[in-house]
């Protein structure tokens, strides 16, 4: 007898759509798998065959053929276990002659005959319903995280045997209901660092604040001691709250990679990622023979800051590149090339020289041969990539002891909300979130300028011979700061405040 199943299966962070088929006939008792399989896939059938045996279903000796297509594409995972059971069961009269066609099954099986989670199913549901499936059968420790996607019945289940009691209609089951709205509700109580702890720094806030604002990249130069680190580990405090479809890719991506923990169906805040300076090209980008997500698409929609960054390997940050451009990371395999999104806000920090105490000539030990290879660790293109360059100084003993009561993320964020509030309505019907998401083609379209800003832009321009990259990023930064002071149009005090951004004078030549 024969039988068909939909099951899905994972392609770097997507997913498609699985038939498993499976055919009983009399012959030699074998049970064969083929398909392009991974070594997992093929221990399925030992799985499969010990869970079904004692969960109290006896197989006859026959001959069990499953074949798992599209045979082109390899598969990779455990969550096949399910509906290679289904289809054998159905084959063998277990189950009742079902249409499958609107059905679609995947989960682990253990030899006891249990229904174990998978990863990546989040992405399996969103496949699903684009394919028009009604039902989807999933382990009961994934039936919550399923349930965010709506118009959809996932049905939890946590065993083989009731599922068949299921399948046969002789035990009812409800679909998983998940309520995102009060879900989402609990990120306002996650306790967060707050900028009302840091003294000082006026202008360095006031920068973060604009990169905020617009999702913009920034650096952080200081000596060693003044805060970098703890106003980067604030920025998640000050960010707009992510909304139902950002949550939903980042979720994805965490369910992929199995980071997504089994009381949460929904990542409901923006992700904060800081690798150590140690970290491989592989692990920053994603990889390996089939490529799954770096750290890079881990931190998409949230914060990758990177500390001491120019301690970082060169050939690390370079990798950056394309990413901060083009907000997604291309993986080419022999096979087939991998597009993973990345549209992260980066925040780098550092420090001024080696010691730490440049520009003070008094304390710094820096040669200026020093000087200049500490910077050349980062290349100029990256640094073209940088929206924003801020210094923030040592705090001095007036700032630190200072009982004046300092600013808290709530109030910054109110200020970053209206900003986003203006973005948000600007960008209506657009794929546009941020200021900082622009591009060349719509710059224009979008940042409407004085004509005293145009001349001020122009003269900055060629007095500082600026790169094309340069005019733009000075363009959506300064939009960013316009929003901020919530101006129609972009004036001459929005550029000249942009300009002040791009990279420190420390990052150039020696000047002692």
């Amino acid at each position: 007898m024969y039988c068909a199943i939909n099951s899905g299966a994972i392609r770097g962070i997507d997913s498609y759509m699985v038939r498993v088929e499976a055919d009983v006939s009399e012959g030699m008792p074998i049970f064969d798998m083929v398909g392009f399989l991974s070594s997992e896939v093929k221990e399925a059938k030992e799985r499969v065959r010990t869970a079904l045996k004692n969960a109290g279903f006896l197989l006859k000796p026959k001959r069990i053929t499953i074949n798992i297509s599209p045979a082109h594409m390899k598969k990779e995972g455990t969550g096949f276990d399910l509906p290679i059971a289904i289809a054998v069961l159905t084959a063998f009269g277990f189950l009742q002659t079902l249409d499958y066609t609107e059905s679609l099954f995947v989960g682990e099986l253990g030899l006891a005959g249990e229904i174990k989670p998978v990863h990546g199913l989040l992405s399996i549901i969103m496949m699903a319903k684009s394919e028009g499936i009604k039902k989807c059968y999933v382990p009961m420790e994934n039936a919550n995280e399923g349930a965010v996607i709506q118009e959809i019945e996932v049905i939890g289940v946590r065993t083989i045997q009731q599922l068949v009691e299921i399948m046969n209609g002789h035990e009812r089951t409800q679909a998983a209901k998940a309520d995102v709205n009060s879900y989402f509700a609990k990120e306002g109580m996650v306790n967060k660092p707050d900028f009302i702890d840091i003294n000082g720094q006026t202008a360095a806030k006031r920068a973060i604040e604009i990169a905020a604002a617009g999702f913009h990249n920034i650096l952080l130069i200081g000596p060693p001691g003044s805060g970098k680190t703890m106003l980067a580990k604030r920025i998640p405090s000050i960010l707009p709250p992510l909304t139902l479809q950002e949550s939903l890719e980042i979720s994805k991506i965490y369910s992929v990679t199995g980071l997504l923990n089994n009381n949460e169906i929904l990542k409901t805040t923006r992700p904060f990622l800081s690798p150590h300076h140690t970290v491989t090209q592989h692990a920053l980008a994603g990889g390996g023979r089939n490529p799954k997500p770096g750290i890079i698409t881990l931190a998409h929609r949230g914060v990758l800051f990177l500390d001491e960054l120019p301690e970082f390997n060169r050939n690390v940050l370079e990798i950056l590149r394309q990413p901060l451009e083009e907000k997604k990371i291309t993986i080419a395999r022999l096979q087939a090339a991998y597009t993973f999104p990345a549209s992260f806000m980066l925040v780098a920090a550092m420090n001024p020289c080696p010691c730490g105490c440049y520009p003070d000539i008094s304390l710094c030990r820096c040669s200026e041969w020093e000087l200049n290879r500490y910077a050349n660790r980062l290349s100029a293109p990256l640094l073209d990539r940088i929206d924003m360059s801020v210094e923030a100084p040592k705090v001095t003993y007036k700032d630190l002891v200072s009982e004046q009561c300092n600013e808290s993320s709530a109030t910054i964020q109110e200020r970053v909300m209206q900003a986003y509030q203006i973005q948000k309505e600007r960008y209506s019907g657009t794929e546009i979130y941020f200021n900082s998401e622009l591009t060349s083609k719509n710059i224009h379209l979008y940042c409407e300028l004085t004509k005293d800003a145009q001349k001020f832009l122009e003269a900055v321009y060629k007095k500082y011979n600026l790169t094309a990259r340069s005019y733009y990023r000075i363009m959506k930064v300064a939009r960013t700061i316009a929003d901020l002071d919530r101006s129609r149009s972009i004036k001459e005090e929005h550029i000249a405040e942009a300009v002040c951004y791009r990279n420190s004078k420390v990052l150039f030549k020696d000047e002692r």
